[in-house]
């Protein structure tokens, strides 16, 4: 005999499987910045800058957000190199801003640790940007080392993928923003020791 499976059931294993189907896991990075880079007051005079791959200090390196709207969070994931994505796009925004940028044999070089990169979204998405950067000169000397990081806040739809990207990227330029107008940043960016670095 066939048994008819109750239409209750049916809609309830439906939503499951489409509220499953629906959670930002393993997405691509995308950079979509909507957030203005501002520059600082004083020139950095270094004539060529090289920016190595960062590394990603995080602990869940695939972890990038989350959704803490209903009681069980949804997750937001992905399988990109986050520290990678970080280096490209500052170096994207110090082209930007006018610092020149070589692939490698610059007059200083700045190596990067990504320590946060997150979204956390309840009624707002608020996303942080943490990394401990080193700039170095050609002779491998230490002018600078400390923590950079930016925030970003915006609204939007529940729990949308554009949104995390938005306030991620927002998040990085804040960071370079905080950077470019570091004046201890700008001594060392010109080629210069600031002193002894922590």
């Amino acid at each position: 005999m066939i048994r008819m499976m109750p239409a209750a059931l049916l809609l309830s294993f439906a939503l499951t499987a489409s509220s499953r189907a629906k959670l930002l896991e393993h997405i691509p990075l995308q950079w979509r910045p909507t957030s203005a880079l501002h520059l600082g007051t004083t020139q950095m005079t270094a004539s060529t800058v090289t920016i190595l791959p960062f590394s990603d200090g995080r602990d869940n390196k695939e972890f990038i957000g989350e959704n803490r709207e209903d009681d069980t969070p949804k997750p937001v994931t992905t399988p990109d190199d986050v520290g990678s994505f970080v280096s490209k796009n500052i170096r994207h925004l110090f082209d930007e801003a006018g610092v020149k940028t070589v692939d490698s044999n610059g007059q200083v070089t700045i190596k990067g640790e990504v320590k946060k990169f997150f979204v956390r979204e309840e009624s707002t998405y608020k996303s942080t940007v943490e990394i401990h950067l080193t700039v170095i000169d050609q002779d491998g000397k230490t002018l600078w080392n400390g923590l950079a990081s930016g925030d970003a806040t915006r609204f939007g739809r529940s729990y949308q993928a554009e949104n995390y990207y938005e306030v991620l990227s927002d998040a990085v330029v804040n960071t370079v923003s905080s950077m470019l107008q570091a004046i201890d940043f700008q001594t060392a960016m010109s080629g210069h020791s600031i002193g002894p670095t922590s």
